[in-house]
């Protein structure tokens, strides 16, 4: 090997699935900026329901929101 060349390590399990790895997760955005107009309508839904059971009536608001977090990869 010359000058300036470096060597590197063979490739194992450990640094392969390093490289598989999201960098970081600076990419993924916070809950907080990510389905804000499923979370308005849910949110209105519970809170100005005219009905008996808000949670029944605002099932499918509910069930939109959590499907848009699942998919920035947030469970709830």
């Amino acid at each position: 090997m010359g000058a300036g060349q470096s060597r590197q390590a063979p490739p194992t399990a450990a640094n392969m699935v390093a490289d598989l790895k999201p960098s970081s997760d600076a990419a993924k955005p916070k809950p907080c900026c990510v389905c804000k107009d499923e979370k308005a309508a849910r949110d209105e839904c519970m809170l100005f329901s005219t009905g008996d059971n808000a949670q029944k009536e605002c099932a499918g608001l509910v069930t939109k929101y959590k499907d848009c977090m699942a998919g920035y990869g947030f469970k709830i």
